[in-house]
């Protein structure tokens, strides 16, 4: 398995076929999905449709990324820096929610981040949550993300936007 870089705990990967049964089981819980303005796969098979169809690895040479334990290579969430309808570079992350409140999204996200500034060489990052996911509001703080408006994400109509700037990240890790 090749993966493209690691935290502490995790590794990142780009989806594959193995993927789809971890996609329907996470998109599947209503816990999950609960902010994201996305429905759950209907089948298996859209699953794997979604990974068939999954072109931003190609098109942009980044997207969203498979999360895996280091201890032992399971499969817990997703997180990525994806292009988005705006052409922003939006940072994301979902994960089951049996490895809820461990920091990975945390960790993850911070991973993330520093790939994009560091590998990438993008030069702003931004990330957006429903107002009411607290969680995920925090996490996005945590990182030293700055709120910069309110707005429509997807199907949620508020939606909090967050960005930081690449001299900003890198300055906070020296």
């Amino acid at each position: 398995m090749s993966y493209l870089f690691e935290s502490e705990r995790l590794r990142f990967r780009e989806f594959n076929y193995d993927d789809a049964e971890n996609l329907y089981q996470l998109n599947l819980d209503p816990e999950v999905i609960k902010y994201t303005g996305d429905p759950p796969f209907e089948s298996l098979e859209t699953a794997r449709l979604f990974i068939y169809n999954y072109k931003d690895y190609k098109l942009n040479g980044f997207g969203r990324w498979a999360v895996e334990l280091k201890t032992d290579g399971r499969f817990i969430g997703w997180s990525g820096i994806k292009l988005n309808e705006l052409g922003k570079n939006d940072l994301g992350y979902r994960f089951l929610k049996s490895e809820w409140g461990q920091g990975y999204a945390t960790e993850a996200a911070n991973a993330c981040l520093k790939y994009g500034f560091e590998k990438l060489a993008m030069m702003e990052i931004i990330a957006r949550a429903d107002k009411e996911n607290l969680a995920s509001l925090k996490v996005i703080e945590k990182l030293g993300m700055e709120y910069y408006m309110e707005g429509v994400c997807k199907t949620i109509d508020k939606a909090n936007y967050y960005s930081i700037a690449r001299d900003s990240y890198l300055s906070k890790l020296t």
